[in-house]
C-alpha cells in the first residue's frame, strides 16, 4: 500500500512539473528543479509515513529556488531613508561594479520605502512617484539588469508601509506580486507596519504564495521584526527574516542584535536564514574595530550582507572591510550552517561554527573597553583536542600551521579577531 501512495504521489507531481513546464522559462526550470527534488523525497521516504511526505512535498514545492546562501547587495534605508530617486539607485549600481563589489558577491540593488505615491491608480495598482522616479521601476530594472545586478523594491504587510508616505501591500498582495514581476523586480522587502493587528502568520504567507504565482523569482525578505517569533514558521514562507529590531549605527544597537540573533541560530539552512538587519558600516557611528566586528559576526552568523552606506563615496577603509573576499566566503559557504556565540567569559567571545570540508571558521570578540587576550580551545568549537590545523587569519590574511589544542590572540577593545581552521 505504501509503495501505492508514493507512486500516485510522485504521478501527481509529474503532472504538476508537465504544467509548470508549460509556464514562463525562468521560474518553470527553478520550480520544476524543486518538484524533482520533491519527487525523489517522495521515494526515498516510501517508509516514514504520509505525514511527513506531505509536510517535506509541500516544503519542497514552496520553494523558490533562491537564498541557497544569505543575500548579498545594498539597501537605500540606513544612510538615504526617504531620500531615495532614480539617478541615486542608477548610481549605486555603476558604482556597485566600478569599485568591484559586485564582484565579490554583491548582487542586489534594494530600495526601501518611499519611492511610490500616497496613493493607487484607478484600477488599485501601485504607481512609481513622478518626483523621483520619472522612468517607472521598469526602466530602472532593466538598467540594473543591465549591469549584471539585480533590483529590490520594498512593502509593507499592512494599509500603509512605516513612512505612511506610500500604500501597503495588505489585501493587495496578488496584484502587487503581479505588478513588481511585470517590472523585473527580484527581491523584496516586505516591512510589518500598520498591520491593523492582524498575525503575521496570516499577512506574510499571502504574499509568499502571491510571489510564488507572480510568473517570476522574487527573493521574499520578511521584515515583521522577530516579533512573532518567525524563525520557528518563516522557513516555509520566505528566503529571510528579521529576528530584531531596526539597527542603528552605533555600537550597543549592533552588539544587542547580534545576541538576539544568535538565539534562533538553529534555525537557519539554505533558503531561509536569520536576519538582524542590514549593515552599517560605511555611516560613520562606529570606530573601524567595531566596523570590523559588525561585518565579522555578520559573516559567520549567516546573516544576509547588505550594504548600508553610499557606495558612491565610501573610502578605502570601508572598501577594505566590505570586500573581504575571505570573510564573505564565510556567510557564503555552501554547508549554511550559521555560527554562533559557544564561550564567553565577561566581555570576550568565542563565537563559532562549522564550515564545508570538515573547516571551522570562528571569531574572537573582544566586547570590553581595553585590549585582552582570549583564549578559544578545540572543545569550544567542535574540533577533537589533539587535532592539529592550519589557523587562517581572515583580516591579516596570514597562516599559522600546526596549532594544536586551542587558539590565543590579543584583541583589542571592540575589535575581532576572525579565523578559518582546516584540520592538516
Amino acid at each position: 500500500m505504501m509503495r501505492l501512495n508514493s507512486y500516485i504521489l510522485m504521478m501527481r507531481l509529474n503532472s504538476v512539473l508537465l504544467l509548470i513546464i508549460l509556464c514562463s522559462s525562468s521560474s518553470s526550470l527553478l520550480l520544476a528543479t524543486n518538484i524533482k527534488s520533491a519527487a525523489v523525497a517522495v521515494a526515498a521516504a516510501a517508509g516514514g509515513g504520509r505525514r511527513q511526505m506531505n509536510v517535506d512535498i509541500r516544503r519542497n514545492l514552496l520553494a523558490n529556488g533562491l537564498g541557497l546562501t544569505p543575500q548579498m547587495g545594498w539597501n537605500s534605508w540606513n544612510h538615504f531613508a526617504c531620500n531615495l530617486h532614480e539617478k541615486l539607485i542608477r548610481q549605486t549600481a555603476d558604482a556597485m561594479v566600478s569599485t568591484g563589489l559586485s564582484a565579490v558577491g554583491y548582487k542586489y540593488i534594494n530600495l526601501d520605502d518611499c519611492w511610490a505615491e500616497l496613493n493607487r491608480d484607478s484600477k488599485g495598482n501601485l504607481v512609481p512617484k513622478a518626483a523621483t522616479f520619472p522612468s517607472g521601476i521598469k526602466a530602472l530594472a532593466d538598467y540594473v539588469h543591465s549591469k549584471g545586478l539585480k533590483l529590490g523594491i520594498y512593502s509593507d504587510a499592512g494599509t500603509q508601509t512605516c513612512s505612511k508616505t506610500m500604500p501597503g501591500s495588505l489585501d493587495h498582495e496578488e496584484q502587487d506580486a503581479k505588478t513588481f514581476a511585470s517590472w523585473g523586480v527580484d527581491y523584496l522587502k516586505y516591512d510589518n507596519c500598520n498591520n491593523n493587528g492582524i498575525s503575521a502568520k496570516d499577512r506574510y504567507p499571502k504574499m509568499s504564495k502571491a510571489l510564488l504565482n507572480s510568473g517570476r523569482p522574487i527573493f521574499f525578505s520578511l521584515c515583521e521584526w522577530g516579533q512573532e517569533d518567525p524563525a520557528t514558521w518563516a522557513q516555509q514562507v520566505g528566503n529571510s527574516w528579521r529576528t530584531t529590531g531596526d539597527i542603528s549605527d552605533n555600537w550597543n544597537s549592533m552588539t544587542s542584535l547580534a545576541d538576539q540573533n544568535d538565539q534562533w541560530a538553529s534555525y537557519a539552512k539554505p533558503g531561509g536564514w536569520n536576519d538582524p538587519d542590514m549593515l552599517e558600516v560605511g555611516n560613520g557611528g562606529m570606530t573601524t574595530p567595531e566596523y570590523r566586528s559588525h561585518f565579522s559576526i555578520w559573516a559567520l552568523a549567516k546573516a544576509p550582507l547588505l550594504i548600508g552606506c553610499d557606495v558612491r563615496a565610501m573610502d578605502n577603509v570601508t572598501f577594505e572591510l566590505l570586500s573581504n573576499k575571505e570573510v564573505i566566503a564565510v556567510n557564503q559557504d555552501k554547508l549554511g550552517v550559521q555560527g554562533k556565540k559557544v564561550k564567553q567569559n565577561g566581555d570576550l567571545e568565542v563565537w563559532g561554527g562549522p564550515l564545508s570540508g570538515r573547516r571551522v571558521a570562528m571569531a574572537l570578540w573582544n566586547r570590553g573597553g581595553s585590549k585582552a587576550t582570549i583564549t578559544a580551545y578545540w572543545s569550544d568549537i567542535g574540533l577533537k583536542p589533539t587535532s592539529l590545523v592550519s589557523a587562517r587569519d581572515l583580516w591579516a590574511h596570514s597562516t599559522q600551521k600546526s596549532v594544536k589544542g586551542q587558539l590565543s590572540a590579543e584583541v583589542d577593545s571592540h575589535d575581532c579577531k576572525m579565523y578559518v581552521l582546516t584540520p592538516q
